[in-house]
């Protein structure tokens, strides 16, 4: 394993994790706020949480797309899930605004991951 990759998977796992194993506390602390915070409030929404479907080409493209956006957040998508986290079924802003957040929030933890990666292998200060 190479060294780096401990902190991309502390990162991939827990929001700013990475950053808080390379001793940039404030930084991940930030990050696990930041990220967290977008999380939960797509949860408060009602956002749809995407998992795995097989179906028309279509349907895979879109569940697909959705469930790895939702699963790069890591441990707080594990824990909607585990809790029965469904969204909600009703059409609306809010709903539509929340699907946008929940998979936002795990486009910005790649970022998370991305810089703790370049920080470990040293790219970056």
């Amino acid at each position: 394993m190479k060294p780096w990759m401990k902190f991309v998977i502390a990162a991939w796992l827990l929001p700013g994790g990475g950053h808080i194993l390379l001793g940039r506390h404030w930084r991940g602390i930030f990050l696990l706020v930041s990220v967290v915070a977008m999380y939960l409030f797509g949860l408060m929404m009602r956002g749809s949480i995407f998992l795995p479907k097989a179906g028309d080409l279509m349907t895979t493209l879109i569940h697909s797309g959705g469930f790895l956006c939702n699963l790069l957040v890591g441990f707080p998508y594990v824990l909607a899930i585990a809790f029965g986290y469904e969204g909600s079924d009703l059409p609306g802003l809010g709903f539509d605004y929340g699907t946008i957040f929940l998979a936002s929030a795990g486009l910005l933890n790649v970022l998370c991951m991305v810089d703790a990666f370049e920080i470990a292998s040293g790219k970056k200060n």
